[in-house]
């Protein structure tokens, strides 16, 4: 019995007791609900099932607040006694062991089981105790990844709320770290994480990728410490990390996006690291007319009114088209909702907009102006502005070409794409990124449409990535960054050469 209490458990034991009974044995409330069964022998029709007798053997040993009873039934008996909980936990009434085998059983079995009920309380309190940890450890997870959520949705007030209950404080500026490890080591690299990261460092199990930890971190490491995302690189021999520029923490949303860019990166360097190169965002250059324009496209979103209280209002459809922009299909995880429920929002959003959401052009408008409202430094509407009509929201809409002329924007995009131009087979490349663009993303067109194979168009988008310091192929991806600057570049090249652009 003591070797299968260390190595088995519960389980084993009753597994082994019910042999021995050659009948059943089981752990049960004191109302007679079974918590754990083992049969081994099964039940004869038209004989009181094992369960039912031991339940009522449970609750009559309960009612009479003995130390032990035995129920015949059926030429069966049910032996049934309380499990010695220790004091710390004893409870009015404890759990009981309750064994059923037939009248005629062994001599001693009584005295078995009353030597049985010391190893099986151990197991039976250890089993407890871990699932009360592992529900506490489900609980803080469930909290932090809460927190997350409200830093990437802007909702920074109530982050902090959230975040007092737990430890450590948000810290301000951040840099925001995305930790790959290899499959079934999250836990171990967790703690590893938790070891080195002193008390300033948020830790959080993504909720889209299960290999995936995010850390965000002081921008600035501890005095004596070295920055935490290289000694993690150094610490687990087979985790991959990147890691964002400096941001404030009310922008975790990009530094999220710009850690997982440099995750694509840090997978072809043999120091497993990487940090994202400087480069502005796109939302930065856009300017107070750019500010205008993504108020104009979003106003019929931002201020939707639900016709049932139980249905999801703007903010919560705001927060949904970016989790879907940045995750696609993915973001049924993140968000915690169903895929119907997903398609349901979205068909929504893309009435509200009047925009086609499978287009690619309109997905990179929207991921745009989604993040130049998010943006503080740039100018917002006035409070009190009347919603626009559909006309303006169509020539918003339509007013992101004007929005891409602007000079700032257009030298963005020459930094876009300045990497391509480096290359000895820039035109092999740029032809490739085009055709993906205008192939909405989708290898299967692509390698179609270049005359290759789908793992060819796949081989040659992975050694783009490096080459970019960009994720391409999985989500949050660069696509609608490069189609910004595609567009960027061919409407500053139409307007150098005085031709017109379409749309």
């Amino acid at each position: 019995m003591c070797r299968l209490a260390r190595s088995g458990g519960t389980f084993d034991l009753l597994h082994w007791l019910a042999g021995r009974a050659d009948g059943w044995a089981g752990v049960l409330e004191a109302d007679g609900t079974v918590l754990h069964a083992c049969a081994r022998t099964p039940d004869a029709d038209g004989v009181t099932p094992a369960a039912e007798l031991a339940a009522t053997g449970a609750r009559e040993l309960t009612a009479r607040g003995a130390d032990s009873y035995c129920l015949d039934a059926d030429d069966r008996t049910a032996f049934v006694l309380p499990l010695e909980m220790p004091s710390a936990s004893r409870s009015p009434h404890p759990p009981v062991l309750a064994v059923v085998a037939a009248s005629t059983a062994r001599p001693g079995l009584a005295a078995l089981l009353a030597d049985a009920t010391t190893p099986l309380t151990l197991c039976f309190e250890a089993e407890t105790l871990e699932r009360k940890r592992r529900r506490i450890d489900l609980a803080e997870s469930r909290s932090r990844e809460a927190v997350l959520h409200l830093l990437m949705t802007g909702q920074l007030s109530i982050a902090h709320q959230v975040a007092g209950a737990l430890r450590p404080r948000l810290p301000e500026p951040v840099r925001v770290c995305v930790v790959e490890c290899s499959g079934g080591r999250r836990e171990a690299v967790e703690q590893v994480c938790g070891e080195h990261a002193g008390d300033r460092t948020w830790i959080v199990r993504c909720p889209v990728y299960a290999r995936h930890l995010i850390l965000i971190m002081p921008a600035d490491p501890e005095e004596g410490r070295g920055p935490l995302d290289r000694a993690i690189a150094g610490l687990v021999d087979d985790c991959v990390v990147g890691v964002s520029e400096e941001v404030p923490l009310s922008d975790t949303a990009t530094g999220y996006r710009q850690a997982f860019h440099a995750l694509a990166v840090a997978r072809g360097l043999p120091v497993r690291h990487a940090r994202f190169g400087s480069s502005p965002e796109p939302a930065l250059v856009v300017g107070s007319a750019g500010a205008r324009w993504a108020d104009t496209l979003l106003t019929p979103l931002l201020t939707y009114l639900p016709r049932r209280s139980q249905d999801p209002g703007s903010q919560e459809l705001a927060a949904t088209l970016g989790s879907w922009l940045a995750f696609s299909s993915l973001a049924t995880q993140h968000l915690k909702i169903h895929r119907n429920t997903l398609a349901a929002r979205l068909k929504l959003i893309g009435e509200l907009l009047g925009l086609d959401l499978h287009s690619l052009a309109d997905q990179a408008a929207l991921d745009l102006a989604l993040a130049i409202r998010a943006t503080p430094a740039l100018p917002r509407p006035a409070a009190g502005a009347t919603a626009p009509s559909a006309t303006a929201t169509a020539e918003g809409a339509a007013g992101l070409d004007a929005i891409l002329r602007r000079p700032a924007v257009q030298e963005w995009a020459a930094q876009q794409l300045a990497a391509l131009a480096a290359l000895t087979t820039s035109g092999v490349a740029e032809a490739t990124l085009r055709t993906w663009i205008r192939c909405e993303a989708q290898l299967g067109p692509t390698a179609e449409a270049l005359g290759i194979s789908v793992p060819g168009a796949r081989k040659r988008l992975t050694r783009l990535e490096s080459h970019l310091q960009r994720s391409l192929l999985q989500t949050p991806s660069a696509r609608y960054d490069l189609w910004l600057a595609f567009r960027a570049a061919d409407l500053g090249a139409g307007v150098a050469a005085g031709v017109p652009v379409g749309g």
